[in-house]
């Protein structure tokens, strides 16, 4: 499925049919205006405040009687709503409420979400109150009505979680999903979670342009209000956040391994390590918006405390009127022109004028200048310099070493009639010449990486990476990187100027290709044993 998000869409849109289906139940029926309620807003009140009298009923097990609706309605009328009805008024409008607008007559009320996996519509059946049969004092029979699971999930969505408990629970109910391996579910709520954090940063943001503009229209117990949410979304999340990304990393690692030196995965697994690498991405956009708040909650509060110290300010200044305290006096004496520079002054907020402070002169003065020049001299360590320079020429080696071995392969490729090669052809063509292997194999992890790199990409065409090449500015990468080393292959070496696209693919039924005394990173001499690969290079057309 090409987009992601619209799975389990019929689940979301069963959420709004209930909001969709009992709207439309009640907007088309007049028989409101015969109780007096003439505007909808009204109407939807009075219906969900029925609702949660009947939830309440429901949760303490006790009867919800037609009669005890009615009682009900004319309590809330006479202390609340105010409207001309009496109690029978009242056990009338209950059941309307019940039997028309929440049961829809008796008739079956349906909802059609669209299934974008199946590619139709999906019809879920709406159902808000169901009524059973009790006797009251053992003798009279009457219908008590009681929520279904749809009356109640309405009724707890409408109840907003507390914006501090927001973040807990989904990232509680992440967690419980990653645990579970049910990385489907634990795609959507890391989405969830990253929504709540765009959130919380929208709010900062439009707090900020408020104070800006006026930080009196801003309300202190609103500020604390944002303060708090802030503390408790940057409390330990940052941590948590990257404990579940190196749980992520390590399971997705675990599976590309497999695939690699093992089998090949099957759809299921396939399909789980695609959700790991969505579920890493979301985590690295989470833990850089948690970034983000944190760094705008001191912003905010930097600028919030800036703002009414400005404010406090303005109640010190002196106003006064130009034409009587200026003009006129100008007037009256042209002489104090001259001294015109006293009054315009504050208006530039100039500097006052320093005094020469006599005490300062005879105290003994230390050289300063010459104690940080002498500390910062200090700072310079010719080792550390060398150190540096050290490891710039083992990165650069071990570069070679990348780049001898993915030359390697291409050029054994390319020299075939058809411009492919198998791991079991080149195992062969390296057996007993040591030499060769160390420049095609020089070490198991460079082997292995250069491997998971080609199989990921599976088809790579250098035309495209060109392009994009030149639209993007980029830092030089200091470490191997399979698209810029191919772009620097085929431009370095003239035999590989024709390459065109590379191609790699796992070869069913193909066995298990091994490579014997290959060093590791310790010196060690190891055997790699890996599934065997397929690498094709397409050429232009002459």
């Amino acid at each position: 499925m090409q987009y992601d998000f619209l799975k389990h869409f019929p689940k979301r849109m069963k959420s709004v049919g209930l909001y969709g289906v009992l709207l439309q139940n009640s907007i088309q029926k007049t028989t409101w205006k015969q109780y007096g309620f003439l505007k909808s807003d009204e109407q939807i009140n009075m219906i969900f405040a029925l609702l949660l009298y009947i939830m309440e009923q429901s949760l303490k097990e006790e009867n919800c009687t037609m009669d005890d609706i009615g009682a009900y309605i004319d309590t809330v009328n006479t202390r609340h709503f105010g409207k001309t009805m009496d109690y029978d008024g009242c056990k009338q409008l209950g059941d309307f409420i019940v039997n028309v607008v929440l049961s829809n007559e008796g008739k079956a009320m349906y909802f059609d979400g669209f299934d974008f996996e199946r590619n139709a519509y999906q019809t879920m059946h709406i159902s808000y109150v169901a009524n059973k049969i009790v006797y009251i004092e053992q003798e009279f029979r009457r219908t008590s009505y009681y929520l279904t699971d749809d009356g109640y999930n309405l009724l707890l969505s409408t109840l907003e979680i507390e914006n501090n408990m927001k973040l807990t629970i989904h990232e509680m109910i992440f967690q419980m999903h990653l645990e579970k391996q049910s990385y489907d579910k634990a795609v959507d709520d890391i989405k969830n979670v990253f929504n709540l954090l765009r959130v919380q940063m929208q709010k900062i943001q439009e707090a900020m342009g408020k104070i800006r503009r006026n930080a009196l229209n801003y309300s202190v117990r609103d500020y604390e209000k944002l303060l708090l949410e802030d503390l408790e979304t940057i409390g330990d999340t940052k941590q948590k956040f990257q404990n579940y990304r190196d749980m992520v990393r390590s399971r997705a690692k675990e599976l590309e391994e497999k695939n690699i030196n093992i089998r090949q995965l099957s759809p299921q697994e396939d399909e789980n390590l695609n959700y790991l690498r969505q579920i890493e991405v979301y985590l690295n956009r989470t833990i850089d918006e948690h970034q983000k708040i944190l760094n705008h909650h001191f912003d905010l509060k930097a600028l919030y405390t800036r703002e009414l110290e400005q404010l406090s300010q303005m109640s010190l200044i002196r106003r006064f009127s130009l034409r009587g305290e200026l003009y006129d006096k100008v007037l009256d004496n042209p002489a104090a022109l001259c001294r015109l520079d006293y009054f315009l002054r504050p208006l530039f907020n100039r500097d006052a004028e320093k005094v020469y402070n006599m005490n300062k002169a005879f105290q003994l003065q230390r050289p300063v200048g010459k104690r940080e020049e002498a500390d910062s001299e200090e700072l310079l360590d010719f080792d550390e310099e060398e150190w540096r320079r050290e490891q710039e020429r083992l990165r650069r080696e071990k570069l070679k070493k990348y780049e001898g071995s993915l030359n390697g392969m291409l050029v054994r490729a390319a020299e075939k009639e058809n411009g492919e090669i198998s791991l079991a052809e080149l195992g062969e063509q390296l057996l007993g010449d040591e030499e060769e292997q160390g420049r095609l194999i020089p070490g198991v992890e460079i082997f292995k990486e250069i491997m998971v790199e080609l199989i990921k990409n599976r088809e790579i065409d250098l035309e495209v990476l060109k392009k994009e090449r030149s639209e993007y500015i980029q830092e030089k990468p200091e470490e191997f990187q399979l698209n810029e080393m191919l772009l620097h292959l085929v431009e370095a070496y003239p035999a590989n100027q024709d390459i065109r696209k590379i191609e790699v693919s796992r070869i069913d039924g193909g066995g298990t290709v091994v490579f014997r005394s290959v060093p590791d990173e310790e010196g060690r001499k190891r055997s790699i044993r890996c599934s065997n690969v397929r690498i094709r290079v397409v050429k232009r057309e002459n």
